[in-house]
């Protein structure tokens, strides 16, 4: 790990090195160009003077507050809280990356091109892509700039007033439809099969010469691998649509197969979710977008490309869609992920997925008795459970994780997918130990049996935080969204 650290250091120095131009080459812009006087304060800002030590002592506590995956296990961690290696962060704050500007000509920022170009080289093999693009700035970005890429693709065909209909499984993600929407699209809803997978039936239906394109997520959010992809693809290829993969759950898969492999035109990759960086708290991410050969032309400009041994942005691509996002992306999710791929190599990324499949079927296993289980199949990285059980004796699934609070568990995902009633989605991750997935189990099991003996325990739950359980229908209907 050491020689890594030491190979990204010497990266991030090339841009330290080519920082170093004599001053006469290097831009400068004065305030008062800049800023007009009506801009610039007359007087000192009415800030509150306090002494250092309350200043930190102020910012401890909140954070003391905070629920993160360094306090505890959050039991549905790669969508949001997994935890990751600190090297990351590490060779994120590397001075040679964390302190440069985009604006910088581009001969100073050689060494953050190579790892942009290395990183998108990484992720073409990990998706089985022909070509990758950094630009979006997280999942539903680049769901977004995946369904513009399609859009463009049918225009250039003189096909896109017909093709509206992006084709959605009931079993996908939320966002899926949603960026239909916004890109302009009809959504049709597909429907799951009994055993949790696309109702191939209800596909062919739908599909004809106004298919735009088909949004799969996959694995899905029951956690269940689509058993008849390659069917799928056929299907909608036959009638010229394209194929879309929501890659937010990759790591299922990495190592193992690839959308590529499935049949799929387009990619998006969750590098905060699958690739380090926790996405909780509307923190940064970044959701590149692979495609394959014949798509290459409508991928967001600049792309970074290599021109014998330098490093240049090409914006010369008439077909592209555009610039979809300010300077090259989030560049430091960007560190973060490149830094975790490296280290882990790729038999690394294989075993994260092996893990992460392995943990969720062991939690499941261990659950099922005590809850009931609508898809009772062995599942991927995640799995879901329903509540109708308990509700039938008077608690609810949001009671569950408001007394998973009492042993100091951040709940899972519940209510999602919508398909699932009283659902409580769970994802250990890979990263947690057998004994932290034990000890969670023995929670869960012991909350179903309060459930049968003293229901009341669980419906007034939490009891042991510093905030009790609120009234949820005045605070609903009369919600407080500011302190006095």
């Amino acid at each position: 790990m050491n020689e890594y650290k030491e190979l990204l250091f010497e990266i991030s120095r090339s841009n330290r090195r080519a920082c170093s131009l004599p001053q006469s080459d290097v831009p400068t812009v004065s305030l008062k160009e800049k800023f007009t006087e009506k801009f610039v304060r007359e007087e000192p800002a009415n800030l509150p003077e306090v002494s250092e030590p309350q200043l930190m002592r102020h910012y401890t506590a909140l954070s003391n507050k905070n629920f993160g995956v360094d306090n505890g296990f959050y039991p549905l961690g790669s969508c949001t809280m997994k935890y990751n290696p600190k090297i990351n962060e590490d060779v994120a704050r590397y001075d040679g990356f964390a302190h440069i500007h985009p604006l910088q000509p581009t001969q100073t920022l050689q060494g953050s091109f190579q790892l942009m170009y290395e990183l998108q080289e990484d992720l073409k093999v990990v998706s089985g892509m022909d070509e990758v693009s950094l630009q979006p700035a997280a999942g539903a970005h680049g769901e977004w700039a995946g369904l513009m890429i399609i859009k463009a693709y049918h225009e250039t065909n003189n096909e896109l007033d017909v093709r509206r209909k992006i084709l959605v499984p009931d079993s996908a993600h939320g966002t899926n439809p949603a960026s239909a929407v916004i890109a302009g699209f009809d959504v049709i809803e597909i429907p799951s099969n009994e055993d949790g997978t696309v109702d191939l039936e209800a596909l062919k239906e739908q599909v004809g010469p106004d298919t735009a394109g088909l949004m799969l997520t996959n694995p899905n959010t029951l956690g269940i691998f689509e058993k008849d992809i390659l069917e799928m693809a056929e299907i909608v290829h036959e009638v010229g649509g394209l194929l879309y993969y929501d890659g937010a759950n990759l790591n299922a898969i990495m190592g193992i197969t690839t959308p590529g492999a499935m049949g799929f035109d387009i990619v998006h990759l969750n590098l905060h979710k699958s690739f380090s960086t926790p996405h909780g708290g509307g923190g940064p991410g970044s959701g590149p977008i692979g495609v394959k050969a014949f798509l290459t032309p409508y991928l967001p400009v600049p792309k970074i490309e290599k021109s014998g041994e330098e490093f240049v942005l090409n914006s010369d691509y008439p077909l592209s869609i555009g610039r979809i996002k300010g300077y090259f992306g989030n560049f430091g999710v960007n560190v973060r992920a490149y830094t975790y791929i490296r280290t882990m190599g790729g038999s690394g990324l294989r075993k994260v997925s092996e893990s992460a499949v392995l943990h969720a079927n062991y939690l499941r296993h261990r659950l099922e008795p005590y809850y009931d289980s609508p898809y009772p199949q062995i599942c991927k990285h995640e799995f879901v459970l329903s509540g109708n059980r308990q509700k039938k004796l008077g608690v609810r699934t949001t009671d569950i994780a408001k007394r998973l609070l009492d042993f100091g568990y951040y709940a899972p995902t519940i209510y999602f997918p919508l398909i699932v009633e009283e659902c409580l989605m769970i994802e250990p991750t890979e990263t947690e130990s057998k004994e932290t997935l034990d000890e969670f189990a023995n929670v869960m099991i012991r909350i179903a049996q309060e459930v049968e003996q003293n229901p009341e325990i669980v419906t007034q739950a939490p009891h042991y935080t510093s905030v009790k359980r609120l009234d949820e229908v005045t605070a609903a209907r009369k919600p407080v969204v500011r302190f006095e």
